[in-house]
């Protein structure tokens, strides 16, 4: 058994992160910034997006995305129930009602079909879920409400270096992705916008700082243009440049980070294979790229005689932290016991829900790790 602990995940910092933090603290001006404009137009081509907006968090994108297109009371909000509750919570805070669709069993994404099955008169938002890394297939989703008031906005938050059909994710239409700590690069927190509606961005700049219908600071100035003002209530959700700091370095590393995810992803799959409790994702049908966000695995809770949380704790145990990407959202108190949500719902939802497990997974992982975890998995198996 490992000695230390093995975390579930760890950002990759280096002597450059804090070296540009350092650089930013040191010139007077550690908010939003240069550097936060430099991050956008950074992350905009690297993602091959016309326009990107850097803010606070990936939730924070959600919100004012959601505020922008008008979603409201009345409107229904398309999205897998296998996701993160943020996305979910902010529909309902704004009035929205929450459609559920299930996923693939063994991509856990959901599918064109499904999607379409879901629109009703009353949609007015779709947001597919690239998941783990992997890539959804959007374009069909988007091709089949071309022409309807509904939006396509896609959750891109584990996806950051993904791929499909030879076009990186955010490249076309609105995408939003997450700089948490646990993701592919981080910035501490953070999130990002990329999108080709040059309208729906300018409203988006308004809407992360006050509604402010200029830039809310003057660099030759180092304060607030005196000709900003209010165009419409807005919140308070920019980037500061201490975190865009960190973000350029990290982009410049991202390739480098996933080269690596690639080939810890690939021996875990080499080494869990005979492993007949252990069932992985099965990567989507059509051409992508993953980026290998997190590595799941669903344990055979018949084959294994113990639960998903048995097997957690089991891990934990011999020092390996794991993660839990996700519970189902419509099977969560609130949901189930406020909006009428139940099991029976989402079967391959449920059904993973139940069984999904997220091993340890990040750059600075050595191959060794890897097997390291393998053994603890074997064992907590054979202690039945």
């Amino acid at each position: 058994m490992r000695e230390a602990f093995l975390p579930f995940c760890k950002p990759s910092i280096g002597d450059a992160e804090i070296a540009a933090v350092r650089e930013v603290l040191r010139s007077g001006w550690i908010t939003t910034g240069a550097r936060s404009a430099e991050f956008e137009a950074a992350f905009a081509a690297h993602v091959g997006a016309p326009h990107a907006v850097a803010l606070a968090s990936g939730t924070g994108g959600m919100h004012i995305v959601l505020k922008a297109l008008g979603v409201g009371p009345g409107d229904e909000v398309i999205t897998p129930s296998m996701t993160w509750v943020s996305t979910v919570n902010l529909a309902v805070l704004a009035g929205a009602t929450p459609v559920f669709v299930d996923v693939d069993r063994d991509t856990l994404m959901v599918t064109p079909e499904t999607v379409a099955r879901a629109v009703t008169d009353r949609t007015r938002l779709i947001v597919p879920v690239h998941f783990a890394g992997a890539a959804a297939d959007v374009d069909p989703i988007r091709d089949g409400v071309a022409g309807r008031p509904i939006a396509v906005v896609e959750d891109a938050a584990h996806a950051v270096g993904t791929a499909c059909r030879g076009r990186r994710i955010g490249a076309v239409g609105t995408s939003i992705f997450s700089f948490h700590p646990i993701k592919n690069i981080t910035t501490g927190e953070g999130g990002m916008v990329c999108s080709d509606d040059a309208a729906l961005v300018e409203r988006l700049r308004r809407l992360k700082f006050h509604g402010l219908g200029v830039d809310a600071h003057d660099r030759q100035m180092q304060g607030r243009a005196p000709q900003a003002e209010v165009v419409e209530p807005g919140y308070k959700y920019n980037m500061t440049d201490i975190a865009a700091a960190i973000g350029l370095v990290q982009l410049r590393r991202v390739e480098t980070f996933n080269r690596r995810r690639a080939e810890l992803a690939a021996r875990y799959r080499e080494r869990l294979e005979p492993i007949d409790e252990i069932i992985p994702l099965r990567d989507p049908p059509y051409p992508a790229t993953h980026s290998w966000h997190l590595f799941i695995v669903r344990l055979d809770i018949d084959k294994a005689g113990f639960s998903r949380d048995d097997f957690m704790a089991r891990l934990k145990q011999r020092h390996i932290g794991t993660g839990l990407h996700f519970r189902a959202v419509h099977l969560q108190k609130y949901y189930a016991q406020q909006m009428g949500m139940r099991r029976g719902m989402l079967p391959h939802t449920e059904w993973n829900s139940d069984r999904i497990c997220s091993l340890p997974l990040f750059p600075d992982m050595t191959g060794e790790d890897v097997d390291e975890v393998v053994d603890a998995i074997k064992e907590a198996i054979a202690a039945g």
